[in-house]
């Protein structure tokens, strides 16, 4: 799988992207308050390392998704 952060503007916050590896859209959330339904992606109990890899993530670079 992987990951992109991308930048909201104005009124519209920032959200996180997690496509799979055909590149089809799987979850997309904000980044302020990510985590609610993520077992159901396959990512249950990796909520602390995705939380810190969110935070380091640059705005708009896709990243393979390694947890």
């Amino acid at each position: 799988m992987y990951i992109i952060k991308v930048k909201g503007k104005a009124k519209i916050p920032d959200y996180i992207q997690i496509r799979d590896e055909n590149f089809v859209l799987v979850a997309y959330f904000r980044a302020d308050r990510p985590l609610k339904k993520i077992e159901k992606f396959g990512l249950g109990g990796k909520e602390e390392a995705l939380s810190k890899l969110i935070k380091e993530l640059p705005f708009g670079k896709l990243k393979k998704l390694d947890l």
